[in-house]
C-alpha cells in the first residue's frame, strides 16, 4: 500500500497567546513549522479537532507561573492526522497518515525513574514539554507532536467526541483509580457537572462506585444524577451545611473517597471533613493564587486521612480510558463551537456557565482537506 502523503501550506490557523491576560491573537496565517526543521522523533499533525480547558485559561492569565516565552499556541488536547515524520527517526509506532490525539504532557523522557514506574507526569522534561503551556499546543492547524508520546486514537470513535479524553478523561480516570475505592464504595465527585467532572462521575458508575455529586444548578443535577448514574446529589450553593449533607448522603459514614475537580480551594478542605475513616482525598483540580489545602493533624493522624495528589495519567492510563469511551460506557457531553469563538469560550469558562466540554474545530473551511 502507497504511503499517504499530503500537501501542506506554508501558513494557517493559530490561537496565540501574545500578551497574558489578554485575549488570544486569532493569525489565519501562521508559519507552519517546515518538515524539514522537524527533529528525529518529531511529527507534524493535521488538527482537525481541539479542546478547551480550565487550565488553559490558567495558562493564558499564567495563573501556574511558568512564565513560558511568548508568543505561545494555546490549547493542549487535540485529535488530526499525522502528515510528516522526521528524517531519520527511528523506532516511530507510528505512520503518516495515522489519526492521533496530543495532550497536555507533549513529552517524556521515558528513562526516569518516575517514567519507569509509570508517573510520567512527574518526569522533569514534562515541565518543559507541556502543550499549550510551554510549547506550542493545539489551538492550530498544523501541530508538531512527538512520535512516542501521541496516542493513537480507537478506530470507531468520533474525533470531536474523543478530543477532552485526552485530558480531562485520562485525568479524571487516573484520579478515580488512585482513589483506591473499590466496588460498592462511595465516592464524592466535587465539580461533578463541569468538564472534568462528569467524565469522573461516568468513570466511577463504570468502576461499579456509588456516587454522590456535588455541584449547583438544576442543569448540572439533571445531568449528573438522570443521566450519569450518580446515586446521591448535593448543591453546595444550596446547602446549610455541605459536609453533613455528604456523610448523610453516604450512609452516615461518609464517602470512602472523594475526588476534587474543582477550581476553588473549598471543597478540598471540605473534602478532609466528610471522609470516612481511612478515606482518601485526591486532588484534581488546580486553583489559581496559591490556595492552601489545610490539613488540622489532630484529623489526619487518627482518622487516617489519606491525601493524593494526581496530575494526568501516563500512556497506559490514556489508552485505557479511550476505551472504556469504545465501549460506550463513557460519553463527554460537549459542544462544538468555531476556532474564531476561543477567546469567547476562555470567558465563558471564567463565568462558570459551561456545562460538559467545549471543542473547538479547527480545520478552515476554505482550505481542501
Amino acid at each position: 500500500m502507497a504511503k499517504p502523503s499530503y500537501d501542506i501550506p506554508p501558513t494557517g490557523r493559530a490561537a496565540v497567546i501574545t500578551e497574558y491576560k489578554k485575549d488570544l491573537a486569532l493569525a489565519e496565517n501562521h508559519p507552519v513549522p517546515s518538515v524539514a526543521d522537524l527533529n528525529p522523533g518529531e511529527c507534524l499533525v493535521k488538527i482537525e479537532y481541539a479542546g478547551v480547558c480550565q487550565s488553559d485559561l490558567h495558562v493564558k492569565d499564567d495563573a501556574y507561573g511558568f512564565n513560558a516565552p511568548l508568543p505561545l499556541i494555546g490549547g493542549h488536547e487535540g485529535i488530526g492526522r499525522i502528515v510528516a515524520i522526521a528524517e531519520h527517526t527511528v523506532g516511530s509506532p507510528v505512520k503518516v497518515g495515522d489519526r492521533v490525539g496530543l495532550k497536555w504532557t507533549a513529552r517524556s523522557c521515558l528513562k526516569c525513574e518516575n517514567c519507569r514506574k509509570g508517573m510520567e507526569a512527574c518526569c522533569a522534561m514534562v515541565v518543559t514539554h507541556a502543550h499549550g503551556c510551554t510549547v506550542n499546543g493545539t489551538w492550530t492547524e498544523y501541530a508538531v507532536a512527538w512520535t512516542d508520546y501521541v496516542t493513537p486514537i480507537p478506530e470507531g470513535l468520533d474525533s470531536a467526541a474523543a478530543t477532552p479524553i485526552l485530558c480531562a478523561g485520562v485525568t479524571t480516570y487516573k484520579a478515580v483509580k488512585q482513589s483506591n475505592a473499590k466496588i460498592g464504595d462511595w465516592i464524592a465527585i466535587s465539580g461533578a457537572g463541569g468538564g472534568l467532572g462528569h467524565l469522573a462521575v461516568q468513570y466511577a458508575v463504570a468502576m461499579g462506585l456509588r456516587v454522590i455529586a456535588i455541584d449547583t444548578g438544576a442543569s448540572k443535577r439533571d445531568l449528573c444524577v438522570n443521566q450519569l448514574g450518580a446515586e446521591k446529589w448535593v448543591d453546595f450553593m444550596e446547602s446549610k451545611d455541605l459536609v453533613k449533607d455528604v456523610i448523610e448522603a453516604a450512609g452516615g459514614l461518609g464517602p470512602h473517597a472523594a475526588v476534587i475537580a474543582a477550581g476553588s480551594p473549598i471543597p478540598f478542605n471540605q473534602a478532609l471533613l466528610y471522609l470516612r475513616p481511612a478515606g482518601t482525598l485526591v486532588a484534581v483540580g488546580m486553583p489559581a493564587g496559591g490556595a492552601m489545602l489545610n490539613v488540622p493533624i489532630a484529623l489526619l493522624v487518627p482518622r487516617c486521612i489519606n491525601i493524593v495528589g494526581s496530575a494526568t495519567g501516563n500512556r497506559q492510563d490514556m489508552a485505557e480510558a479511550l476505551d472504556i469511551v469504545a465501549q460506550g460506557k463513557v460519553k463527554c457531553h460537549y459542544e462544538v463551537r468555531d476556532w474564531e469563538e476561543v477567546n469567547d469560550v476562555l470567558k465563558d469558562l471564567r463565568a462558570g456557565t459551561v456545562t460538559g466540554r467545549v471543542v473547538l474545530r479547527i480545520a478552515d473551511p476554505r482550505r481542501p482537506n
